[in-house]
């Protein structure tokens, strides 16, 4: 079955800030227009799980104001401009957690919010790690390291304690290609 997209007739910023907003004015195929916003701060993004030699998940822990609370996600950020997705993963791991990828590995690529944001996520993983330097100069991105077993964090996962997309994401692939224990 032939199914129908939407044409772009126009297209304007309406904010660049950390955020980029734009608002897309688009032609649906039952002909009628409309104003469509979406969210193009970044050309795409990328996180790391890190899986310690013990086994467990190193994750990030960080304050997110909208939700006021302290949260467990993946370390990662934006692809700056020219900068390939790998090398943006290498450079956000070693930013937020002081450690570079030794071995990093691509494992899948979605879409965090389809129906706002215009940028794929790029998921990467890693075993092995050196000691690099933790540079974020950021005041809003205090990141604090953490080393959760499988075990534990699917417990967590079951109590509603993870609330990050991409690492749910993460736990899920990660088990299908058989770098973690399956889930459930």
């Amino acid at each position: 079955m032939d199914e129908p997209h939407w044409t772009l007739l126009s297209r304007r910023v309406t904010h660049r800030g950390f955020v980029t907003l734009s608002e897309h004015e688009v032609e649906l195929p039952t002909g009628e227009n409309i104003v469509y916003e979406v969210d193009e701060s970044i050309p795409c993004g990328v996180v790391v799980l890190g899986i310690t030699e013990s086994g467990e998940m190193r994750l990030a822990k960080e304050y997110r104001y909208p939700l006021d609370r302290w949260i467990f996600e993946l370390p990662g950020g934006g692809v700056e401009h020219g900068e390939a997705p790998a090398e943006a993963a290498n450079r956000e791991y070693e930013e937020e957690l002081g450690l570079r990828p030794i071995d990093l590995t691509f494992l899948y690529t979605f879409s965090q919010n389809p129906g706002r944001h215009a940028y794929p996520i790029h998921l990467y993983f890693c075993t092995r790690t050196q000691l690099g330097t933790k540079t974020t100069g950021d005041p809003q991105e205090v990141v604090r390291a953490v080393d959760v077993s499988v075990d534990d964090f699917d417990q967590m996962v079951n109590k509603g304690e993870i609330v990050d997309p991409c690492l749910l994401i993460a736990r899920l692939v990660a088990a299908q290609k058989g770098l973690l224990p399956p889930v459930g």
